[in-house]
């Protein structure tokens, strides 16, 4: 297991033609945010399960020198979206319009990405030219993956009967088999708009007024006003220093503070000598704790009620590693769930990094297929509770809780490390198990996210909060957790459950480090 190489341009994605849009758009000149807008329209198209536009995004860009810019790319309650809309129900449903409820703002951080890039200067690619593959997969089809046909398989009872689903994605009203071609035609004819007429038409021109019209039929809560006032925010992320160098991660409403609280806590925790059983055990007992973080503070940005930033200050930190006990497993509340996401991470030439990520939540989001336009809208206000009094209180306008949190470092060393998982409660277990083995215990990249994983925290269906472990974990290793109190459940050797990571480390002789994973369709590409 040895990690890519490569001197000049680098994308890690978790569908290999993803990758290789980033690429293209390298070898051609571009920088690594428009290589990154070629992949995520291509992985919209070729991962429908995980991710669409019609879903959100985050993104943080490491530039050369100076500080990192993150982006919110992620849109806000519908005006209609209030708890009398659900009409006395208990919880806001997970599927079908009314679970449709925010906008959808992965598109307006692709804009405000590109108007980044813009500013560094240099001539900026034409859409058309960073949407072609995008387009062409859509109109000419893709062979449908493994992953997609078994999410299709596993979630069609649910969503089956939502509109435009059927239509969409199964083949002759059959789930669709590896190997198929899948092909999307509305899809291409909307991406064939958007690369003529720009993005800021699905917020602001044909087709966001084709889009609200049909929305109003659906019955989702969203209005034409409710995109024309979308915009994507420009902040400065969160950041923790360690003595590895410093981390970066992505503001609320994304749970980025749990990532950095995870890896701040454990700093305290002796990980160097850490064997692989005190490893996992140690990174679990701080996640438990940065989770009581999260669940206590994050929500709209608007609403918080403490600085973010200063929960990550050394000496909280220290306070809550000084509760871990390395001899017994803490109790602990709920887990929020699973959360089907992509990662991606672009290096280029020029010394930009960029990590990336884009979500519908659920696998295929609500369900609901805006006719005529082919995507598959998110269901991330979901997480919305309709309990008045909840921190996460449902309110029309306000930002829904999001477990996406992309990563990044600046090490003492002088290497540079975009990283970043797909998975809900698992994104920051597995950034933590990322960075704690080749950062702090000096593993290799790619043995890193190859070696086996778990979880902490449920997964569709389940009601449980244990500690799934992937099967390729030695039999020392899980009864060593099992005596520690851990409430142990076993996963195939190789599991979906535990997310789909990537990374790329840009070394100080100029050479990119790669590093994909084998749980997905991905690869690291690079020129």
């Amino acid at each position: 297991m040895h990690s890519n190489f490569a001197p000049s341009g680098m994308a890690v994605t978790p569908h290999h033609l993803a990758s290789e849009s980033a690429l293209r758009v390298l070898r051609e000149g571009g920088n690594a945010i428009e290589a990154m807008v070629a992949a995520a329209a291509t992985i919209a198209v070729v991962y429908p399960h995980m991710n669409s536009i019609g879903g959100d995004g985050f993104w943080l860009i490491v530039p050369p020198h100076g500080d990192p810019i993150a982006i919110d790319a992620s849109g806000r309650a519908g005006s209609l979206a209030h708890p009398d809309f659900y009409h006395g129900a208990e919880r806001i449903p997970h599927r079908g319009p009314q679970s449709a409820l925010t906008v959808a703002g992965t598109l307006s951080g692709w804009q405000e990405a590109l108007a980044v890039s813009s500013e560094m200067g240099g001539d900026p690619f034409p859409l058309s030219r960073l949407l072609a593959d995008a387009i062409r997969y859509a109109a000419d089809g893709i062979p449908v993956t493994a992953s997609q046909a078994a999410a299709t398989a596993s979630k069609l009872a649910e969503l089956r009967h939502q509109p435009g689903f059927a239509e969409t994605y199964l083949l002759q009203g059959e789930i669709p088999r590896p190997g198929q071609r899948f092909t999307q035609p509305a899809l291409a004819a909307t991406l064939s708009h958007l690369s003529e007429r720009g993005l800021d038409s699905f917020y602001r021109g044909p087709l966001a007024q084709q889009m609200a019209a049909s929305m109003r039929t659906l019955g989702m809560p969203i209005t034409l006003e409710d995109l024309q006032s979308h915009r994507a925010t420009r902040c400065s992320p969160l950041h923790l220093s360690l003595p590895q160098g410093d981390v970066y991660n992505m503001t609320p409403p994304t749970q980025g503070l749990v990532s950095l609280a995870i890896l701040g806590i454990t700093r305290h925790l002796n990980m160097e000598e850490a064997d692989e059983a005190q490893t996992l055990h140690r990174i679990v007992e701080a996640t438990k704790l940065a989770f009581g973080l999260r669940d206590e503070h994050i929500t709209d940005p608007r609403e918080l009620r403490t600085d973010v930033q200063s929960l990550l200050s050394e000496a909280h930190l220290a306070q809550l590693a000084a509760q871990v006990s390395t001899e017994r497993a803490a109790s602990w509340g709920d887990g929020k769930g699973p959360g089907d996401t992509v990662w991606m991470g672009v290096m280029d030439s020029s010394g930009v990094a960029v990590s990336f990520i884009q979500s519908i939540y659920h696998e295929f989001g609500s369900g609901v297929v805006i006719p005529d336009t082919g995507i598959v809208w998110q269901n991330r206000g979901a997480s919305f509770s309709l309990d008045p009094h909840h921190l996460l209180a449902l309110a029309p306008g306000k930002q829904p809780f999001h477990t996406l949190n992309p990563a990044a470092a600046r090490l003492q060393d002088g290497r540079v490390m975009v990283y970043g998982a797909m998975g809900g409660d698992g994104q920051p277990q597995t950034q933590a198990a990322i960075f704690t083995r080749h950062v702090v215990q000096g593993w290799d990249l790619q043995t890193a996210l190859t070696a086996p994983r778990w979880l902490l925290g449920r997964t569709w269906g389940q009601t449980t909060d244990s500690l799934k472990l992937e099967g390729r974990y030695t039999p020392a290793t899980v009864a060593t957790l099992r005596a520690l109190g851990h409430d142990v459940e076993l996963l195939a050797d190789f599991s979906e459950t535990v997310g789909h990571a990537g990374a790329i480390v840009r070394h100080t002789n100029g050479m990119l480090e790669g590093a994909w994973d084998p749980r997905s369709n991905g690869s690291a590409a690079g020129f």
